[in-house]
């Protein structure tokens, strides 16, 4: 068979399936399995049978609504691979607004050689992009998951990006103690409240429960940490969040309440708030 029948086969299923981006993921299954970026450029060219077997098995999975991200096992944010698997968030382009933000912060300081901690680091995409952008940080990346804290591991060698990861509990005094005088800490905690977590998305069940669940309304996390690491911020510090959909308003009172200024709400590509950022005030 060759590469055109077979993506029209592929292509048709995740259609069927309700896949509403079936092109692109057929496409991207191809690339990957095929190792070549236009694969439909030589249409003709017959496919093998191990090949054809793993497209059409990959095929039948994300029918299934098992996330692309997972089955490629790779994917890109801010222009950077990383690896992925069941024990991390999949990256998502609203956490870049997050990055863009830090770097607009540090443009503005003028900081050259910030300390920067990631809390609730995941896959380490805002960790190792941040080390990436801003060479010169001292970079630190903080996870309670010992599988996610391999993938982050995995991804910092895979950048060339050298970070300082740290296998501990965000919400515990002792790791917020171990750092002080950090110029900016940045977190894209879980934030989905127990009636969202009921009504997920077929693929987003697939990642981990952990990254996603943040209390009944989403905002634990944020209670928490604001006031466990606003010591471990040097003066005039940053801190920086992304939220939910909705969720502004309440993440802006959780950071006035606990003394910050400067409270910047941001909204993503999509014109929707999805990050703050908070200058601490002893």
């Amino acid at each position: 068979m060759n590469r055109k029948q077979l993506y029209d086969i592929c292509m048709e299923k995740l259609k069927i399936s309700g896949n509403e981006d079936f092109e692109f993921d057929a496409l991207c299954i191809f690339q990957d399995i095929l190792r070549d970026k236009y694969p439909l450029f030589r249409s003709a060219e017959e496919v093998g049978a191990e090949c054809e077997k793993t497209i059409r098995d990959l095929t039948e999975r994300r029918c299934e609504g098992y996330p692309l991200q997972y089955l490629l096992g790779e994917w890109e944010f801010y222009g950077y691979p990383f690896r992925l698997n069941e024990n991390v968030l999949i990256p998502r382009p609203d956490t870049e607004t997050l990055i863009e933000n830090v770097l607009e912060i540090c443009r503005r300081q003028g900081m050259k050689s910030p300390k920067i901690a990631d809390l609730c680091s995941g896959s380490g995409c805002i960790a190792i992009t941040l080390k990436k952008e801003l060479t010169l940080a001292e970079v630190h990346a903080v996870e309670l998951s010992e599988g996610a804290v391999d993938i982050i591991k995995e991804n910092a060698a895979l950048n060339g990006a050298e970070i300082n990861i740290v296998n501990a509990d965000v919400l515990k005094r002792e790791t917020a103690e171990m750092f002080r005088n950090m110029d900016i800490i940045v977190s894209n905690p879980p934030y989905v409240t127990a009636k969202e977590m009921a009504e997920l998305q077929r693929e987003v069940r697939y990642e981990p429960e952990m990254a996603l669940y943040g209390g009944e309304d989403g905002l634990d996390f944020y209670r928490a940490m604001t006031s466990l690491w606003k010591t471990s911020l040097a003066d005039e510090g940053w801190l920086l969040y992304e939220y939910g959909d909705g969720q502004h308003s309440d993440v802006e009172k959780i950071l006035t309440d606990n003394n910050f200024k400067n409270i910047t709400l941001t909204r993503d590509l999509a014109g929707i708030y999805r990050t703050a950022s908070a200058q601490n005030r002893r």
